[in-house]
């Protein structure tokens, strides 16, 4: 993201600006949530939102290094670091790659993203789902089994203007290590876009988020902004210490989540450096996905192809044709469901009535299911995964 400092005036081509222009002005006119806007074709994205769950784990090694340390407040930190270290994949690596943000394609229900990871850390799987389109919510499950880490979770976004667009992100995750019986509940960053004056916008969280776990150890990640507390873009303090104990710190991570960060034992004044996490450092491991050809019907990147292929090549005609017959005709597989009776079956995860850990940790960090607008709280379903790679085989 730093790519885009200083750049903002190039952000938009001449030919653009009247585009762009028109385009804030119905931002700032408009009372529903901005996911259903259409934006202008150069703002757009071929990549759908049921891909962004892979950002959670394209570092495996710092995914499943907790796996591997016996000290449950070690463990703990090392859980802060990993997720701290999946901020720039999530919120600014497209950035960096395009120049700006781009609006992601809004996934339709049952649509699918399913990849893995092979490195040092052996294999680490990601399957992902749009598990609800009225709202619209996306579940995911990662796994390595080899390592014994496994992370899963649902989230939903509902976006507003106020000078600028404000993300609301709904949900949460969930980690857990079965060889400590380990669990940590991680709640989601809010977010809003800089740079849209310029037209090249880009990610800069705000407020808190919190890491809380059954070990008992809680870390809260305070972000702030260029102008704020430490004058620089993209940066936060977190500080890890024993659940209910909050003056207690353990530790202090400080520094940009899109750069690096400095993890000090105690305080941030009078502690030590024991580790410095650099995000250019740590390139992140290709995603392997199925060639299209041998993908289902269902996966994103199968079925928005030609909607994908109108983007690259600018021709919005081929665009605005090629999504609309999909919404049309999940418009349609609709109406024949409600006039059958039928619901769709989602096909990895299943709504639960409640969560024993969400029940557990919730309320430690003041998080509590807000199932209207996720359609529901999302587990993943392994007996449905079993099925189907049975299925498979036969």
């Amino acid at each position: 993201m730093s790519s885009n400092e200083g750049e903002g005036a190039a952000g938009v081509s001449e030919q653009n600006k009247g585009t762009w222009s028109a385009f804030l002005k119905s931002i700032a006119s408009f009372s529903g949530d901005l996911s259903s806007l259409t934006a202008p074709p150069f703002i757009l994205s071929s990549k759908s939102l049921v891909e962004f769950s892979s950002y959670w784990a394209e570092h495996p090694s710092v995914f499943v290094a907790p796996a591997h340390e016996k000290d449950p407040q070690k463990r703990a930190l090392l859980v802060l670091k990993w997720f701290l270290s999946t901020l720039k994949q999530q919120y600014a690596s497209r950035s960096e790659k395009f120049g700006n943000e781009k609006k992601p394609l809004n996934p339709f229900l049952g649509e699918l993203f399913l990849g893995k990871w092979v490195d040092e850390a052996g294999t680490t799987e990601l399957i992902s789902e749009q598990v609800s389109h009225h709202p619209p919510a996306t579940a995911y499950r990662i796994s390595n089994k080899q390592h014994g880490v496994y992370l899963q979770g649902y989230n939903a976004q509902k976006a507003s203007f106020s000078r600028t667009i404000h993300v609301k992100q709904i949900g949460h995750a969930v980690l857990t290590i079965p060889a400590y019986n380990d669990t940590y509940l991680i709640s989601l960053p809010n977010l809003h876009i800089e740079g849209l004056i310029f037209g090249a916008p880009f990610v800069e969280l705000n407020d808190s988020t919190y890491i809380t776990s059954t070990s008992g150890f809680t870390a809260k990640i305070d972000f702030s902004g260029k102008g704020w507390l430490s004058g620089k873009k993209n940066s936060f303090t977190a500080t890890m210490y024993p659940t209910g104990k909050e003056k207690d710190i353990l530790y202090t991570v400080n520094g940009q989540w899109t750069k690096s960060f400095d993890i000090i034992e105690g305080h941030s004044k009078s502690g030590t450096v024991i580790d410095t996490y650099d995000a250019d450092a740590h390139p992140p491991t290709p995603l392997t996905v199925a060639p299209i050809e041998e993908q289902d019907p269902l996966e994103s990147r199968r079925a928005w192809a030609k909607v994908a292929a109108g983007i690259a090549e600018g021709n919005m005609e081929v665009t605005g044709a090629e999504k609309t017959k999909i919404e049309v005709a999940q418009r349609e597989l609709r109406q024949r469901e409600k006039e059958e009776g039928r619901t769709w079956v989602r096909r990895y995860f299943s709504q639960v009535d409640s969560d024993p850990i969400l029940d557990h940790l919730g309320p430690i960090i003041g998080m509590s299911p807000e199932t209207d607008k996720t359609g529901g709280i999302w587990r993943f379903d392994e007996g449905k995964y079993q099925a189907l790679a049975a299925n498979k085989q036969s």
